[in-house]
């Protein structure tokens, strides 16, 4: 499923919590939320805002990290990542 930047993680949803979590979490990365090398939300944060238990929100980072979206640095956080622009795959020849 596709989840919005200003989703909310719905229980009877196909879709795990955590997966949901990663799909809004993406949107909102992608959309801008949060500037590059700054810390997103803290665990407890991003539980509290999605009524969700902090090990569903790790496992939603870890998702997002193996991703390349963000980076976990010790005792500090999880940070974005730098990405590479998008690259139009229809471009003529």
């Amino acid at each position: 499923m596709k989840y919005g930047p200003d989703g909310q993680v719905e229980r009877d949803a196909p879709d795990a919590p955590f997966e949901q979590l990663t799909g809004i979490l993406r949107a909102r990365l992608e959309r801008g939320d949060w500037q590059t090398n700054r810390a997103i939300p803290s665990e407890n944060a991003l539980a509290d805002e999605y009524g969700l238990s902090r090990p569903t929100v790790r496992r939603a980072l870890a998702a997002l990290a193996e991703e390349g979206f963000v980076y976990a640095v010790s005792g500090r956080g999880t940070f974005v990542a730098e990405r590479e622009p998008a690259v139009p795959t229809d471009t003529p020849e």
